[in-house]
C-alpha cells in the first residue's frame, strides 16, 4: 500500500522507514531538501513542493502529516487539502489538540475528504519496536487504511494475553486501535500522555527521595548511602513498578548516576494541559495529574534531581532535547 508522509522528523522519518520495511511504498516530503534526500536514499519518493508530493500519490491518496501540533500542521494540512480530491484521506499523526481535528474533519468532510486522527506512541524507539496507535476516523476509512496500521503497529510479542478478551476487537492486542470517530484517537493520546506525566513524576520524585537519604540534616543512624543506579536495576526485575520509562531510567542512571548532564528544565507539549482541561471540563478529579504538570512549570524556575531524572526519560523516548540555558537564571547561579 502507498503511503505520503510530510515530516520527516524523529518519528516522521522513521514510520516511513518501518512501513518501507514491511513492503510498503512511500512518498515523502519535507521542508528540509537534506531530509527528504536521505529517505530517498532508502527507498522513498522524494518530492520537492506539497503539490508535487500530490501529484505522486496514487488515488485515492491517503497523506499523513507528521509535524508539530499548532501552527505549521495547521497551515500545512489546509494548504494540502486544496490540493487533495474527493476520497483522498489526509491523517494527522501528530500530538494535535482533539477538538481541532473535529473542526477539522467536519470542514473536509464537506468537500468530501476524509480525516483520520492518529495518536502515535513510539518515540525514536518506534522503527524497531513499533507504535501504539490511537485511532479516530470513520470506520469504512480506518478498516481501508489497516494494512498501513498492523505494519507499524507493535504486534502481541511476549505479552500475556488478558482472560477474557476472546472475541474482542483482534487489532488492539497488535498494539492499535480504532477509538472511535474523528477526535477520539487524539483524545484517548492525550490522557495517555497526561498519564504519562504522573508517572514519571512518581518516579522522579522517588528517586529524589533515594539520592537525598544521607543529607547532613538527618541524624547518622538514618541515612543511608545509596546506588540509585543499581535500585533502579534491581527494580525493573520482579518488582510490582517496572515499566519502560522505568528501563529508560536504569539507563541514564547507569551511564552517569550524577545526571549532571540534564539540567532538569523539563518542557510541556501541550498534551498535560489538555488533559487536566478535559479533567475540569468533566468535574473528575485529577489531582496527581494536575500536580506533575505544575511541577514541570517549577522546573523552568529551580531545578531538582528529580527534574533531571524527567529529562532524562523525556530524552529516552522521545529524543526531546532541553533548551540552552537562560543567562541568568537561578540553574547558572548554582
Amino acid at each position: 500500500m502507498q503511503l505520503g508522509m510530510i515530516g520527516l522528523g524523529r518519528m516522521g522519518g522513521n514510520i516511513v522507514r518501518r512501513l518501507m520495511k514491511r513492503g510498503h511504498s512511500t512518498v515523502v516530503y519535507d521542508k528540509d531538501p537534506k531530509a527528504v534526500a536521505a529517505i530517498a536514499a532508502d527507498g522513498a519518493v522524494g518530492s520537492t513542493a506539497l503539490e508535487d508530493f500530490v501529484k505522486k500519490l496514487e488515488k485515492p491518496r491517503t497523506a499523513w502529516v507528521m509535524l508539530p501540533a499548532g501552527k505549521i500542521t495547521e497551515a500545512t494540512i489546509d494548504a494540502l487539502s486544496k490540493l487533495m480530491e474527493s476520497g483522498d484521506v489526509i491523517i494527522d499523526g501528530g500530538n494535535t489538540f482533539w477538538q481541532d481535528d473535529v473542526r477539522r474533519g467536519k470542514a473536509l468532510k464537506e468537500r468530501g475528504i476524509h480525516y483520520v486522527d492518529v495518536g502515535t506512541s513510539g518515540g525514536v524507539w518506534g522503527i524497531d519496536r513499533g507504535y501504539c496507535m490511537m485511532i479516530g476516523g470513520d470506520k469504512a476509512v480506518v478498516d481501508r487504511l489497516d494494512p498501513i496500521f498492523a505494519a507499524l503497529a507493535p504486534g502481541a510479542g511476549d505479552i500475556p494475553r488478558t482472560e477474557g478478551r476472546e472475541g474482542r476487537d483482534p487489532r488492539i492486542e497488535q498494539g492499535y486501535i480504532h477509538a472511535g470517530p474523528v477526535g477520539a484517537g487524539h483524545f484517548v493520546k492525550m490522557v495517555h500522555n497526561g498519564i504519562e506525566y504522573g508517572l514519571m513524576q512518581a518516579y522522579a520524585e522517588g528517586f529524589d527521595i533515594l539520592k537525598n537519604a544521607n543529607i547532613e540534616a538527618l541524624p547518622p543512624e538514618h541515612r543511608f548511602d545509596l546506588d540509585i543506579a543499581d535500585i533502579a536495576e534491581v527494580w525493573r526485575r520482579g518488582s510490582v513498578i517496572p515499566s519502560w520509562l522505568l528501563d529508560l531510567t536504569a539507563s541514564a542512571l547507569a551511564q552517569n548516576q550524577t545526571l549532571d548532564n540534564y539540567s532538569g528544565f523539563v518542557e510541556d507539549s501541550g498534551e498535560g494541559r489538555w488533559t487536566v482541561n478535559a479533567a475540569v471540563d468533566e468535574a473528575v478529579p485529577a489531582e496527581v495529574l494536575t500536580a506533575a504538570l505544575f511541577a514541570r512549570f517549577r522546573s523552568r524556575k529551580e531545578h531538582t534531581f528529580a527534574e533531571k531524572i524527567l529529562s532524562a526519560m523525556r530524552a529516552g523516548f522521545g529524543g526531546h532535547r532541553e533548551p540552552p540555558k537562560q543567562s541568568g537564571s537561578k540553574a547558572d547561579a548554582k
